[in-house]
């Protein structure tokens, strides 16, 4: 069985107090979009082993048990007593891009396994596991836009569509580690709830709409808040760095074209058409 788990972006990013466990709560808005990567799951025979991870298109750090679709699979089977399984991972969303590429692909593998092996999950049950996994996780269960409160782990439907327009992405080849993006948080509360701001037409977004990751990060990486202002100057009705970075992204009215030549200096990631 193959799925495609599929990347998202924040629209606006507050974080607006610390809490008492040193984690903070924020409230953003996850938007998916088509950019992803690619799952299979197949049974595995002839082999005494649990489950096998072959990873294409990355090298991704760190153990086969540290992998969020690995840990997926251990978690499910501690219940549900799955099969042996062949995973075939091939990651196409960048890493630490802001991007949640593994947030994705550990739902997706949370989904796949549900369906492959007649688990009879709901979608709450699914989400419930996925929460074990990662704050952002459950949000790919369901992959629709909402509002993300608490740690990013409460989420409320929005009445969103950015259908019609086209959607820029660039990935720098910079990594900007979380405790880099924190570094300089001065939590607080914006006098608009983003929940109301997100309601407005795109074109207001510009003068309301924050990340506010984006003032520390960009102190260290002038490059990132370079590509915001080139998306601007391309005619993006909004632009933002999505999550801690360092993925940027525009909403253009039109497509733009010839977006590798344009971004030159920058690894270019994908143009994603909405």
């Amino acid at each position: 069985m193959i799925t495609y788990p599929n990347a998202k972006i924040n629209l606006g990013l507050n974080v607006v107090e610390k809490r008492p466990d040193g984690y903070h709560n924020l409230e953003t808005v996850f938007y998916p979009i088509n950019l992803q990567d690619a799952l299979e799951v197949t049974r595995l025979t002839g082999s005494d082993d649990a489950y096998r991870l072959h990873v294409t298109g990355a090298n991704l750090d760190g153990s086969p048990e540290d992998n969020l679709v690995v840990k997926a699979y251990r978690l499910l089977n501690e219940k549900h007593h799955l099969p042996p399984v062949d995973i075939h991972l091939h990651k196409h969303i960048p890493t630490e891009a802001g991007l949640g590429g593994g947030s994705s692909d550990c739902a997706f593998m949370i989904k796949t396994l549900n369906k492959k092996f007649n688990l009879d999950l709901s979608k709450a049950e699914m989400e419930a596991y996925a929460s074990r996994l990662g704050s952002d996780c459950p949000f790919f269960i369901q992959n629709r836009p909402v509002l993300a409160t608490g740690t990013g782990n409460v989420f409320e439907p929005v009445d969103l569509s950015l259908r019609g327009y086209h959607i820029v992405l660039i990935k720098p080849d910079i990594s900007v580690s979380t405790r880099e993006a924190y570094a300089a948080i001065r939590p607080h509360r914006p006098e608009t709830p983003l929940r109301e701001l997100i309601r407005q037409p795109i074109a207001t977004w510009k003068d309301c709409l924050k990340n506010d990751f984006e003032e520390s990060v960009f102190c260290i990486h002038p490059e990132i808040a370079a590509i915001k202002d080139k998306l601007y100057d391309l005619g993006a009705v909004y632009a933002q760095m999505s999550g801690s970075g360092s993925a940027v992204f525009g909403i253009f009215k039109e497509a733009v074209e010839n977006v590798d030549e344009k971004f030159v200096d920058c690894f270019t990631r994908q143009r994603i058409l909405e």
